[in-house]
């Protein structure tokens, strides 16, 4: 992706989010150059990977292929592993209409998936076979507290304000439906870089063209300009 598109994705959707009355913590805000005034007090926001994640998946088309993130919230799975300490997570993103979220599920991960205004969004679940391929099985789910049975492969349609519920190993991907969607996610502690299974080969960060200076960071960007990681 070019740092031009991040840039211009960023400004849209933090306009999109504050239409819908949500609003980023100070931090998203940043520059560059206040990156490279931080020290240790915010060592948890770069451990943690905290912040604007922007990701067309390795695809090239972020418009069909793609998801913005904003993690506000996280802890360690070393933590989670240990049931002491922070063992959750938060997000916010913005999915457009018919933007994929590509197939995939979670090892550790346990998420609340939340339609928080906007369009509708269409989720298609799967469970997982042992060798991690679709099984053909119906998948039990829950929305809103509510358990329901579907037929493997079934999309469920989430209205603003509905929420499903995503175990360990249920494949899914999502998109939005009829209009642009804001997605909330409450989860256990979310790892990146370990915890997704996608069933096809797929990047997760994309590769970045620099274009242009960014507007606001990356998550991956904080090596680059965090002063105390030099």
């Amino acid at each position: 992706m070019k740092r031009s598109e991040i840039n211009a994705i960023m400004g849209d959707a933090d306009a999109y989010m504050k239409k819908n009355g949500f609003y980023l913590p100070p931090f998203a805000y940043w520059s560059p150059d206040d990156w490279q005034q931080k020290g240790e007090e915010v060592r948890e926001i770069v451990d943690h990977q905290l912040g604007w994640d922007i990701t067309d998946f390795g695809s090239g088309d972020y418009e069909k292929i793609g998801l913005f993130i904003f993690t506000i919230r996280n802890g360690r799975l070393e933590d989670l592993n240990k049931g002491q300490g922070k063992l959750y997570a938060e997000k916010i993103l913005v999915a457009d209409v018919d933007q994929v979220t590509p197939m995939h599920y979670h090892w550790k991960k346990v998420e609340d998936i939340i339609n928080r205004g906007g369009g509708k969004l269409g989720i298609q679940v799967y469970n997982a076979t042992e060798d991690d391929k679709l099984a053909d099985t119906d998948v039990t789910v829950f929305t809103d507290g509510t358990r329901r049975t579907v037929e493997a492969g079934a999309t469920i349609i989430l209205e603003r304000g509905e929420s499903i519920t995503l175990p360990t190993r249920q494949y899914h991907k999502f998109y939005g439906v009829q209009d642009r969607v804001l997605i909330g996610e409450v989860s256990t502690v979310n790892d990146d870089n370990v915890d997704n299974c996608f069933l096809e080969p797929t990047g997760r960060f994309p590769e970045i063209e620099e274009d242009e200076p960014p507007l606001y960071l990356l998550c991956t960007d904080y090596p680059q300009y965090y002063a105390a990681d030099k």
